[in-house]
């Protein structure tokens, strides 16, 4: 055998060797502050995609929130050093933060649905807090790591509205994005749906209605309860976090966000048409009240169903995962995942 050769084939072991090798650092869940979680499982490669929103203090300390990040685990618990998909550039309409994170698969494409919001101010109510441009702004990828890509300068949520926690859901075929309307700028804060195009692009129509926030029995107005925003006590509903799902004998459930008794807390709403449309009933208690929300549902490469929250609400956020008991007509927590 030659010195060339030798070298050649001793180089290619080597590269052999290290592309076995997983260098990646990973981090305990514990230890990672992350607000509205979101979980894309893949199962060609049986990774989860957890993405949320920091540029810095992504352990403890202040988060500014001006880019989409994405941890990769293979077991919920330890999770790789997060990349961005996507940071709001600088001429951006929306430069003031980003929240909220979910990406869809559609139709052979990756979808980022992400709440903007920019400093640009918009006519306020009375006795409500500076009113300002916030909007759910999808935009697009061939992967899961991106880079995502915006459509167009611009939400796809009405541009007066102060809307945010978009999500994509598909009915009959038809692609839709059902959102919340702020308190901030409506008093009770709803769940309000619009159609979107095949590419999801840009909205079809305008946004129907589906329900306030103050039809849930369970739900408390912000000021009683002594809940603050921005310093001051404001009358008001708080409407967060949606999430649809069916159940295994077909009824259809929204799981969402607002204050509790006593602390913020998640509740259900069922369906009564099984349709997106409702109308919609609400359970009369929450399934969390334990200061945690932000809801969404996914299934584990093991065949569980898994709801994610972040938990506690404000302050130092962390993930938090709970394997759910599908009752048919609602779901129920059967227990915390497990660290070990």
């Amino acid at each position: 055998m030659t010195h060339s050769l030798r070298r050649r084939l001793v180089v290619s072991v080597f590269a052999l060797l290290c592309s076995a090798v997983t260098f990646a650092d990973t981090t305990d869940r514990s230890e990672i502050r992350i607000r509205d979680p979101f979980v894309l499982p893949d199962p060609s490669s049986e990774t989860y995609y957890i993405y949320g929103t920091t540029t810095s203090g992504i352990f403890d300390g202040d988060i500014e929130r001006k880019a989409v990040m994405v941890f990769q685990s293979k077991d919920l618990k330890n999770w790789e050093d997060p990349v961005p998909v996507w940071e709001i550039p600088e001429d951006h309409w929306g430069r003031e933060t980003v929240w909220a994170p979910e990406v869809h698969q559609y139709k052979g494409r990756y979808y980022l649905f992400a709440t903007v919001t920019s400093k640009e101010t918009l006519p306020t109510p009375p006795g409500r807090p500076q009113n300002v441009r916030r909007g759910t702004e999808i935009l697009v990828a061939d992967s899961p790591l991106g880079p995502f890509e915006p459509f167009e300068n611009g939400p796809q949520t009405p541009h007066d509205w102060m809307a945010l926690d978009g999500s994509l859901w598909v009915e009959e075929g038809v692609p839709y994005m059902v959102f919340c309307h702020e308190w901030a700028q409506i008093t009770d804060g709803s769940f309000d749906i619009v159609q979107l195009s095949e590419d999801l692009s840009h909205p079809v129509g305008e946004p129907q209605l589906l329900f306030h926030a103050s039809a849930a029995p369970w739900v408390r107005c912000r000021g009683d309860i002594g809940e603050l925003y921005q310093g001051k006590r404001y009358h008001a509903y708080v409407s967060d976090g949606n999430w649809l799902h069916y159940t295994k004998d077909g009824t259809l459930l929204m799981l969402w966000s607002s204050y509790g008794p006593t602390k913020y807390a998640v509740g259900v709403a069922r369906s009564q048409s099984g349709s997106v449309f409702g109308p919609w009933e609400q359970l009369p208690d929450p399934i969390w009240s334990d200061d945690g929300g932000h809801p969404m549902l996914f299934n584990t490469f093991d065949g569980r169903l898994v709801m994610v929250i972040h938990q506690p609400n404000r302050k130092v956020e962390r993930a938090r995962f709970f394997e759910m008991e599908d009752l048919g007509d609602t779901l129920k927590i059967k227990g915390e995942i497990a660290d070990d």
